[in-house]
């Protein structure tokens, strides 16, 4: 499949420069700190106990009183249907500032009794639409689920093991049947529960590893292959300030919508609305695009010379996010010391 052939360039060029195979060698170490020294700080968190998911509010929104989120454990056979698309609101991101506006105030969520190994992650949906978060299963550290729906204003919380290596994106417009098969608009993966299945693109990432080398995680929001959703990442509970507020804004700015300013040769569009924004490489499909073959030294690889510049498009809207594969110095982003991590989906207020 042409998804799973870009994702793996991805992989092979995106993430590993950063952080795949600091467990192997000193020398892969080495050379991924190197690129990150002096433009990240390391950070000591702790986390919290248990590994069954929770449901809670969203600290950063207006709570609610009824339950929202649907997380759904492995172990059932029959997982119960969700919200088809024509129920939900429609998968284009026009977030509804009112009926999720977030409080400048948040605060972040409050670790609990610490568990060495375990960490805490939250989802949280600040968006006007029902999205379905999910995971492509790291087989090695496994979790209670790989697939949810969260509505507007929800929030979820659940365990991740110690060395999680994985990707987390959500999917749009999606419905399944009692069984868990279906599909989804964007990023659908073909069931409920993604397990290893790797979601299609164009699909807004969250990528961690953690205690990739020496204590420390490595994560970012990556628009390599496109854009479904806008997104950013929190770490919370450790000694060290976050680069990113509760709100989505770092000093290089806030996080916006990028279908929204979408060139239209890069637009995917469903029913009438802009439902994600391509990269250059998925469009184009060029050596030269994708930062492969003659162009994949950095030199080379100069996202201002393809046909349309989708690196800055998506760095315009997402500033601490992965615009291309070469945009190491403001989004790569670290944590030490059993951190605990908030995934938001929306736009800053």
């Amino acid at each position: 499949m042409r998804h799973h052939r870009h994702h793996r360039h991805h992989r092979r060029r995106h993430r590993p420069r950063r952080y795949s195979g600091l467990a192997a060698t000193t020398a892969v170490v080495l050379t991924c700190l190197a690129l990150v020294t002096g433009v990240v700080l390391a950070r000591m968190q702790t986390a919290p106990a248990s590994d069954q998911p929770t449901t809670t509010a969203d600290p950063a929104a207006t709570p609610r009183t009824t339950a929202a989120a649907t997380p759904l454990a492995s172990p059932s056979p029959k997982p119960s249907p969700t919200p088809s698309a024509s129920s939900a609101p429609h998968a284009g991101t026009s977030p509804s500032a009112k009926a999720s506006s977030p409080s400048r105030t948040a605060k972040q969520p409050t670790a609990a009794a610490k568990t060495p190994g375990k960490r805490t992650i939250t989802l949280v949906n600040r968006l006007g639409q029902t999205i379905w978060p999910a995971i492509a299963a790291d087989p090695k550290h496994p979790v209670e689920a790989t697939g949810w729906v969260l509505r507007p204003g929800a929030s979820l919380t659940f365990r991740i093991p110690d060395h999680w290596d994985v990707r987390l994106w959500a999917r749009t417009g999606c419905s399944f049947d009692a069984a868990g098969r279906g599909h989804c608009l964007t990023g659908d993966c073909g069931r409920f529960q993604c397990g290893s299945t790797w979601g299609e693109f164009p699909s807004t990432l969250a990528e961690f590893n953690l205690n990739a080398w020496n204590g420390m995680d490595f994560y970012d929001v990556s628009l390599v292959e496109g854009n479904n959703l806008p997104m950013w990442i929190n770490s919370y509970g450790g000694s060290s300030r976050d680069r990113i507020d509760a709100n989505g804004c770092s000093a290089a700015g806030c996080t916006r919508d990028a279908n929204a300013t979408c060139p239209a040769r890069l637009q995917r569009v469903r029913d009438g609305h802009v439902v994600a924004c391509l990269s250059a490489c998925l469009v184009f499909k060029t050596d030269q695009t994708c930062c492969t073959g003659a162009y994949a030294a950095r030199p080379q690889c100069v996202p201002s010379s393809w046909p349309v510049d989708s690196a800055a498009v998506f760095k315009a809207a997402e500033p601490n996010a992965y615009s291309y594969v070469n945009d190491d110095a403001t989004s790569v982003l670290t944590c030490s010391g059993e951190c605990d991590y908030r995934v938001t989906w929306g736009v800053s207020p």
